[in-house]
């Protein structure tokens, strides 16, 4: 909810953002508060007499903690006025995925399951960076599908291009284009008007970042599956299996 204000968005799984709503409008701030704090509450309902519950309540407001501050590094990147594609780099990609994706979304169930299994998350750190390696992948998929995925699918409209995200589309981009295709990567990016993103969206096909992302999609689920096998426990396996088939090769 917060964040498809911060974006500006139109759509989330394909209705309108909350935000747009009639008479919704600016309520939607106070309405994602509202929502956060039913998280402790949910906690504290189910959990209060398991010995695990403080670390439940830690492992929660470590990742949020952590997922505001990569949209932090993503919102500053995209500053009107500061806006200069020569700063983004797949060190900076991955440092805003890593934070803002891979630990709530892949890390935070698995990190619970451990806990209440009164496991020491101290003692798997192997897990948690297979996790934030499948997040990070999965953000990869993430920033494909905004720009090649078919809204109907996927449910949003993407706005990367418009919104001057630090993207790994437009990362891959840079590193590949020659000096005529950055100057004009350079003169389009970011813009709403739908002739400069045709542009931007052009030069990736010239560029083939399809195959590209192909390329990389294989290579990356190669490696996952090789880091999963070599846990020693085949119940971890399976689990971080199940994980890498719910999102390779997805469509939405």
């Amino acid at each position: 909810v917060l964040d498809d204000i911060m974006d500006a968005s139109h759509t989330r799984r394909g209705q309108p953002c909350w935000f747009r709503v009639p008479k919704v409008g600016m309520i939607a701030v106070n309405d994602g508060i509202l929502l956060r704090n039913h998280i402790p509450r949910i906690l504290k309902k189910h959990f209060r007499q398991k010995n695990y519950y403080v670390d439940l309540l830690d492992l929660f407001n470590e990742v949020e903690f952590q997922t505001a501050n990569g949209q932090m590094i993503d919102l500053i990147t995209t500053l009107e006025g500061e806006k200069d594609l020569s700063k983004y780099s797949l060190s900076l990609h991955r440092r805003i995925v890593q934070y803002k994706t891979a630990y709530y979304s892949f890390y935070l169930p698995v990190a619970c399951a451990l806990l209440m299994a009164n496991e020491n998350l101290d003692n798997h750190v192997d897990i948690k960076n297979i996790l934030v390696d499948m997040g990070t992948y999965f953000q990869v998929q993430d920033d494909y599908l905004d720009c090649f995925g078919d809204p109907e699918t996927i449910g949003k409209i993407g706005t990367d291009i418009e919104d001057f995200k630090c993207s790994w589309l437009v990362v891959k981009a840079l590193e590949l284009s020659n000096k005529e295709q950055k100057k004009a990567l350079h003169e389009n990016y970011g813009k709403p008007d739908a002739g400069n993103v045709a542009k931007v969206k052009a030069l990736y096909k010239e560029l083939d970042l399809e195959g590209v992302f192909t390329d990389y999609e294989n290579k990356s689920y190669e490696r996952l599956v090789k880091s999963i096998e070599a846990h020693h426990s085949k119940a971890v396996q399976a689990v971080l299996k199940s994980f890498l088939a719910k999102i390779y090769k997805r469509q939405k």
